[in-house]
């Protein structure tokens, strides 16, 4: 058995390495995707080999991250429950590719994860395994083995010689890439604890930013961020100056309660300085070059776009349509934003474009000669027939 195991070098995976090692007495080659997290790849290179992996591939994902899952996801403004920018969910189905690309080089028959049982991960990782390669055996040690919780994969750790940086004292998890940072477990569980304000790596608080305001704007083509305050970047490189702009501002936190794919409610807190900061911005760009109706039906697609990034489908026949979908409404949304990021807050300030349905002619309080006011009655008293009719009838 040859085994490839997505790997970050954390506690988990750490474990499950040696685990993976220990129980099935199978090659394990380690797969790092570097999609802008802030750890040494190098050190956690080393550790995957002082742990017994055979091999470590680490791959640089960060602009194929940002620019075939980032953006179109942003272009979609998806948002789950209203809160939640799909940081980690966005994250897994890349990581779930190149690993599938590493058991084929290597020609493995097993990939692995460090997700657990009562997560949503589990099911982002396998469904992307079974869309990509439908052949490859799935082993989920949370889902075998005898450790429990947090505290015995500690143990563990310690009586297999594998430094982890977790404490029975501080067990909550966290997962960062370039998109967000998150916070989940441990002393968090219970949703009336406020996070710690030690805890948060990313971001200042909003009491501590500047006191006065960063003025920005963001160019977009078709819906994509191309420049930011007039400076053209690759994908990954304008997700990192949003990052460290949002980030001197307070920007991008949230305490979430959210609606697992298991079927419980668990709570998560969020930093997503550059992406709150994108959302803002790509809502903008569309009010004035998106048509009324075109939105409409987009939005109304939002919860289920989400939803599916949420859940792991996306690589899924559904999510193909919906992404042809949103691709085509994006074909205007062009142009400049301008923004003010200040103490927590993302404002817009301005907003043009070449390809803008909003006529100042047509829309003035003033004196014009292209609007007849006259025939909003009719327009009025037909919409209104029904409600009229039904009023008649002599009930609500």
């Amino acid at each position: 058995m040859k085994i490839v195991l997505a790997y970050s070098g954390g506690l988990d995976t750490s474990v499950i390495l040696k685990w993976l090692i220990n129980n099935y007495k199978a090659e394990v080659i380690a797969f790092v995707a570097d999609i802008g997290q802030p750890e040494n790849l190098r050190k956690v290179q080393k550790k995957a080999l002082d742990t017994g992996a055979s091999k470590v591939y680490v791959e640089d994902l960060k602009e194929e991250f940002v620019r075939d899952f980032v953006f179109p996801m942003f272009r979609a403004n998806a948002i789950y429950e209203g809160m939640y920018l799909l940081g980690t969910s966005i994250a897994r189905p890349l990581i779930a590719k190149g690993q599938v690309a590493v058991a084929r080089r290597e020609k493995a028959d097993t990939v692995s994860h460090g997700a657990t049982g009562k997560g949503n991960d589990q099911v982002r990782f396998e469904l992307t395994y079974a869309a990509l390669a439908p052949d490859l055996k799935v082993i989920a040690p949370w889902r075998e083995w005898e450790l429990r919780s947090r505290s015995d994969m500690i143990r563990y750790a310690k009586e297999n010689g594998i430094p982890v940086t977790a404490t029975k004292q501080k067990p909550y998890s966290i997962d960062q890439n370039m998109l967000h940072t998150s916070y989940e477990g441990g002393i968090l569980e219970d949703p009336w604890s406020e996070p710690p304000s030690d805890m948060f790596l990313t971001t200042v608080s909003p009491e501590q930013a500047p006191d006065r305001p960063a003025q920005i704007t963001v160019e977009f083509e078709k819906g994509t961020p191309v420049a930011v305050n007039s400076r053209k970047y690759t994908p990954a490189r304008l997700l990192m100056k949003l990052n460290q702009i949002g980030a001197q501002n307070g920007v991008g936190r949230v305490d979430v309660v959210e609606d697992r794919f298991v079927g419980m409610k668990s709570r998560g807190v969020y930093e997503t300085p550059g992406g709150t900061i994108l959302h803002v911005a790509h809502r903008a760009m569309e009010s004035i070059t998106m048509d009324r109706e075109v939105m409409h039906i987009r939005d109304s697609l939002i919860p289920k776009f989400s939803q599916l990034i949420y859940n792991g489908f996306w690589f899924s026949p559904e999510m193909d349509v919906l992404r042809a979908l949103v691709e085509e409404t994006q074909k205007d949304v062009t142009g400049t934003v301008r923004l003010k990021v200040y103490k927590g807050n993302v404002t817009v300030t301005g907003r043009k474009s070449p390809l803008s349905l909003y006529r100042e002619d047509v829309v003035t309080f003033e004196a014009d000669k292209v609007y007849d006011q006259s025939k909003a009655t009719g327009f009025i008293d037909l919409n209104a027939l029904r409600l009229r009719i039904r009023a008649r009838r002599g009930r609500r």
